[in-house]
């Protein structure tokens, strides 16, 4: 019936759609409040006072004048209640304001950004008795304007009331106006099973009325179609809605097989499901994605756990299983809440048989399970699938893999994502140099400084050719946390590795960070190294030792500095790269000073005069006073001349003299 019914181009009626004017009551005289139960706008019954009967009497052509006036008036002032007033009076005379000014108040009631309950019961009550009195002074605009606001105040019963009340009314106005409003207002209050009368009374009007404008499109009739299989979940209506898109020439989607396959499986009518397949290749849809994934859900909603597997493998042999995350969750739970893990595993290990060798990691199926399983906080259970697979002797492959390693980097198991990358790299699989970056990076923030070396020596042995990111990765964090000795011990390990760019920014940092912590010789043996290895040291590095020096009070270490380096900024060629500044003339200065060593300061200060820097003497000249004003000449003199003409020299030079 199925096939017959969605190919075929016949035009047929069906009876309980023929039209129902003849044997309508007469129309009851139209009050204010006809269309207003309280009960619509909220969940329990509201008890509004009595009205009493309106007395109708015809207002002369100045009355109504001045209440048209008066209400004009009001709605410029925005005085609500004052305009509703005059409403009334106009209505309880049987009459109506002229049309923009009535339009104008509707749309004043049915603001979104004043509505309240209130106000959007008068919008109602007012749209409905105008309908019911004379439905062409109402502008579509008007009415559009209020269902909007119904939609945004999730106000379903009052929208679908309206609706009746246009088709009571014979107001027919075009379904793609408000159609889709209609189906957002029942979806987002939870009641999509409600339009699926308005869209047969629809589809009667637009067949029996032969109005091409008022017929559904194909997302309201997907919608009535979803509303009959995942809501009711009733065969005979989703058939009613199918008939209808025959009759109506609406040509079905993907989405129309989709939701007929869920209630199908639901059901657990495999023979239709069969026929919607061929159906598909028959109207030439080259994905079966939708269908395939509502068949999961209906099969996993009756715990049909073979069912899904078999799906799930039946779509890859027809190189189709591309399924979205929502739908391996949905898989996930049935097995997990079913006790299945055993299954999954098994499931896993068939479909990696069946998946082609060229096929993304993460668009596996194995991906896609563990990936559900981790998302949905069941990571325990991923660890279980992975376990049966091993124990079922399957291969595992890094779709398996990837969301586990991925949650262990979230929650900073760093010791426990290393050794998952050993058993990878032992299986001979490669992860990707992202893969590892991430895993170093959430090691070195745990201060899991061992697994991030061991992770950084297994990326090495790969073939990839840029290890700059992760090695700067390490080398900030270990400065970071003030681990010199490792930032020495990780950098000879990887200086003479092509593809690590070492330079000399990055001794200096080992250096500064040792003498820092005081570790003088440490930080001396890594400038010896450095040397050693061709790294030119420069201004920082030498910076780093005297400040370093002078902490420890180790003057005379920056003496053989000094002899050092005036050797290189003699030469010109080397001068380039250990160039005499402010700041190394001071550091040296300064230390050189107080450690008595007065003819090696007049060696810098002879070289700063020579470059013209800058030298203030008044510091030199506390450092002096703080460290030697005991000193006296004649005792020196007697012990070394020529470093009593050095401290003369200095004295004169900084005007100690006096």
């Amino acid at each position: 019936m199925l096939r017959k019914t969605l190919t075929s181009i016949q035009r047929r009626r069906r009876q309980h759609f023929s039209s129902s004017s003849s044997s309508s009551p007469p129309p009851e005289s139209p009050s204010l409040y006809s269309f207003l139960k309280p009960s619509l706008f909220s969940h329990k019954p509201i008890t509004l006072s009595p009205q009493p009967p309106p007395t109708s009497k015809t207002l002369t052509h100045d009355q109504k004048s001045s209440l048209e006036s008066t209400l004009h008036h009001s709605l410029s002032t925005r005085d609500t209640d004052e305009a509703w007033k005059s409403f009334r009076s106009l209505v309880a005379a049987s009459s109506l304001p002229d049309k923009p000014l009535l339009n104008s108040l509707i749309a004043h009631l049915s603001e979104s950004n004043t509505t309240s309950p209130h106000r959007l019961k008068r919008a109602f009550a007012s749209a409905a008795y105008v309908i019911e009195k004379d439905p062409t002074f109402l502008e579509f605009d008007t009415l559009l304007a209020l269902l909007r606001s119904m939609k945004l105040a999730k106000a379903a019963f009052p929208a679908l009331a309206l609706v009746k009340c246009m088709f009571k009314n014979r107001f027919f106005v075009p379904f793609d106006l408000w159609g889709n409003l209609i189906i957002d207002i029942c979806r987002e209050s939870g009641t999509l099973a409600s339009f699926l009368k308005v869209f047969k009374e629809t589809c009667r009007v637009a067949i029996d009325e032969r109005l091409g404008y008022m017929k559904p499109d194909l997302a309201a009739c997907n919608a009535a179609l979803e509303a009959c299989c995942l809501h009711l979940e009733s065969l005979p209506d989703a058939e009613d809605v199918i008939e209808l898109m025959s009759v109506m020439g609406v040509k079905p989607d993907e989405s129309t097989f989709g939701f007929l396959a869920y209630l199908y499986a639901r059901k657990g009518l495999k023979e239709k499901i069969t026929e919607v397949e061929s159906l598909m290749d028959g109207f030439g849809f080259e994905s079966k994605r939708v269908l395939y994934s509502n068949m999961i859900s209906g099969y996993v909603k009756i715990g049909d756990l073979v069912s899904v597997s078999d799906v799930i493998l039946h779509s890859l042999k027809g190189g189709d299983c591309s399924f979205r995350e929502e739908t391996y969750c949905e898989v996930v739970k049935g097995f997990v809440e079913s006790k299945k893990v055993k299954s999954l595993a098994t499931l896993i290990i068939e479909a990696q048989g069946l998946e082609s060798e060229s096929i993304d990691v993460d668009g596996s199926v194995g991906f896609g399970i563990i990936n559900a399983c981790v998302n949905l906080g069941f990571s325990d259970k991923a660890h279980s699938v992975l376990e049966e697979m091993i124990a079922q002797e399957g291969s595992v492959g890094l779709g398996v893999y990837l969301p586990i390693l991925k949650a262990y980097s979230k929650e900073y198991k760093t010791a426990e994502a290393t050794q998952l990358v050993t058993e990878i790299s032992g299986s001979g699989l490669q992860l990707e140099v992202e893969i590892y970056n991430a895993l170093i990076e959430a090691s070195m923030t745990n201060q899991d400084f061992v697994s991030a070396f061991t992770l950084f020596r297994d990326v090495r042995e790969t073939r990839v050719t840029d290890l700059k990111g992760s090695y700067l990765t390490i080398m900030t964090g270990l400065l970071e946390n003030q681990r010199p000795e490792l930032m020495a011990a990780f950098l000879d390990e990887v200086v003479e590795d092509p593809r690590v760019e070492v330079n000399s920014h990055d001794w200096n940092s080992i250096i500064h960070a040792f003498c820092k912590s005081g570790r003088l010789e440490d930080a001396r043996r890594t400038f010896r190294r450095m040397v050693f290895l061709r790294y030119e040291p420069n201004n920082q590095t030498y910076l780093s030792l005297i400040n370093g020096y002078v902490s420890g009070e180790k003057y005379f270490n920056v003496l053989l500095l000094w002899n050092e380096i005036k050797g290189k900024v003699s030469c010109a060629e080397a001068e380039k790269r250990s160039k005499l500044d402010h700041a190394l003339v001071d550091a040296f200065l300064y230390a050189l000073v107080k450690g008595g060593f007065f003819d090696a300061a007049m060696q810098v200060v002879e070289k700063s005069q020579e470059m013209k820097i800058f030298v203030d003497k008044w510091r030199y000249k506390q450092a002096f006073m703080e460290t030697h004003k005991k000193l006296r000449l004649p005792k020196l003199r007697k012990r070394n001349y020529k470093k009593m003409e050095s401290l003369v020299a200095f004295k004169n030079w900084a005007g100690l003299s006096a």
